[in-house]
C-alpha cells in the first residue's frame, strides 16, 4: 500500500499532480492493463470518434494511444502542469483545465469516456453524479472504461511519490454496483496485480461498461 500521512481532510492547496509532474510517468513500471483498456476502446469506437479522458494527466499512456489510433481525444484535468505535459507528450488532443466533477455542455458529446485512476481522487459522494453526467454526454456506442485501485475507503490520506494526497477506492463488486446504478450495463470487470512503482505492487480493477 501507499504510505500514510497524518492529515485528516483534503485542503484547498496546489493540486498534488502539479507537484508530482514528470515523476508520475517515471514512477510506473507497467501499464499493460491500462493499455489493454485503451485497445478495447480503439476496437469499439468508430473511426474518428470522440473520447473524453477524465483526469487525463500527462497524456500517457491513454490519450497518446487513442490519438495515434485516429480517435479524437478531449482530456480534462485539474493540474495545469499535467496538461502541459499532455500537450507535449500526446499532441493533437484538446486539453481542458478544469474539475472533472463539473463537465460543461460545451464539451459536446462523446462515443466513450475513459476514467483511469481519476475517480480515485474524488470523494465517494461526488462519484455517482459524475457517472450520471458521463452517461448524459455519451452517444453512439456509449462506452465507459474505468481503472481504480482495489480497496475500501473514502478520501484516505496517503503519500504518493512523497506528495500528501487523499484517495478513494472500492471493492470490485461495489464498483460494479455503483456503475450499474448510474445507468450502465457492466460488460467486464478484471482485477490485476500491477507494479505501480518500483518495489510496490498494487491491486487494480478495470471495468468496461455501456450506457443503457
Amino acid at each position: 500500500m501507499l504510505a500514510l500521512v497524518t492529515s485528516e481532510e483534503p485542503e484547498d492547496t496546489v493540486p498534488a499532480f502539479d507537484l508530482i509532474g514528470e515523476r508520475y510517468d517515471e514512477s510506473f513500471v507497467e501499464r499493460d492493463a491500462q493499455l489493454a483498456e485503451g485497445a478495447w476502446l480503439i476496437e469499439n469506437v468508430p473511426a474518428g470518434g470522440r473520447v473524453l479522458d477524465l483526469g487525463c494527466g500527462s497524456g500517457l499512456p491513454t490519450a497518446k494511444q487513442l490519438l495515434e489510433a485516429g480517435l479524437a481525444v478531449t482530456g480534462i484535468d485539474e493540474s495545469a502542469k499535467m496538461l502541459e505535459l499532455a500537450a507535449r507528450q500526446a499532441p493533437g488532443g484538446d486539453y481542458v483545465h478544469g474539475d472533472i466533477r463539473e463537465l460543461p455542455e460545451t464539451l459536446g458529446q462523446f462515443d466513450a469516456v475513459a476514467a483511469f485512476f481519476a475517480l480515485l481522487m474524488l470523494r465517494r459522494r461526488d462519484i455517482p453524479p459524475l457517472l450520471r453526467r458521463c452517461r448524459e454526454l455519451l452517444r453512439g456506442p456509449k462506452l465507459l472504461s474505468i481503472g481504480m485501485v482495489v480497496s475500501d475507503f473514502d478520501m484516505f490520506p496517503i503519500s504518493f511519490l512523497g506528495v500528501p494526497t487523499h484517495v478513494t477506492a472500492y471493492p470490485p463488486a461495489d464498483l460494479r454496483q455503483l456503475v450499474e446504478d448510474a445507468g450502465f450495463e457492466v460488460l467486464d470487470v478484471r482485477e490485476h496485480e500491477v507494479q505501480a512503482e518500483p518495489g510496490r505492487v498494487e491491486p487494480q480493477v478495470f471495468l468496461r461498461a455501456r450506457a443503457r
